[in-house]
């Protein structure tokens, strides 16, 4: 296998994982009737021991807010990207950012994957058979490879890396939304607000040295 096959079979694997438990998803819950999952004994509950309602769900509201918050740092990571090419921009605003996100950019990586892996373990123990379990594995997956590549850019000096790196966080978004619905949608549009005001800066930095080079 050539080298340029290689390096993309983490990132394949970790997308047909991905999928795999989406179509296991769709299937344990074709026509809105769930049905029997693996290891359930036949039955559609289950589960280890668990703790008092009152407290569970107490629990649960904390670890569910920690993959939201998750969420939102995914969402800061990613919003790198506007900025890749933007620190000569005419704007200082812009600049000053995108300076600060290359700083932060790893750290907003691991703190995404730490809160995330948290929030999940919480669930696998707590509530093994909820219905997102595995629509939460099938972003988990893709999440570790994209950690995994965004580790190893530096590491490996290969031209393709920093584009599987890329990729694997758009393929993540869709993978969220099944599991998380309206607050990746939030988190998505923040990015995606991010984006634009960046594109509004730039433009604004642009027609205001516009006398200033037509003077000379």
């Amino acid at each position: 296998m050539s080298k340029n096959k290689k390096v993309w079979l983490p990132a394949i694997i970790a997308i047909v994982a991905a999928v795999l438990l989406v179509a296991y998803w769709l299937y344990a819950h074709g026509g809105g009737e769930p049905r029997p999952r693996i290891g359930d004994g036949g039955k559609l509950q289950g589960g280890g021991p668990r703790l008092p309602r009152d407290k569970e769900e107490g629990l649960g509201d904390y670890f569910t807010t920690i993959g939201t918050v998750a969420l939102y740092l995914g969402a800061g990571a990613f919003s790198w990207f506007w900025f890749k090419r933007k620190l000569k921009s005419p704007s200082p605003l812009v600049r000053k950012a995108g300076k600060l996100l290359y700083a932060a950019h790893k750290l907003l990586g691991w703190l995404t994957f730490a809160a995330i892996a948290v929030h999940g373990v919480y669930f696998l123990m707590t509530k093994l058979h909820d219905d997102k379990i595995y629509t939460g594995l099938a972003a988990f997956a893709i999440l570790l490879a994209l950690i995994g590549y965004g580790y190893l850019i530096n590491k490996i000096r290969h031209k393709q890396m920093r584009l599987i790196h890329r990729l694997l966080g758009i393929s993540w978004v869709p993978a969220l939304l099944l599991h998380a619905g309206g607050s990746v949608i939030a988190a998505t549009a923040a990015c995606l607000a991010v984006g634009g005001l960046v594109w509004v800066l730039e433009r604004s930095a642009g027609q205001a040295d516009k006398p200033i080079a037509e003077e000379r």
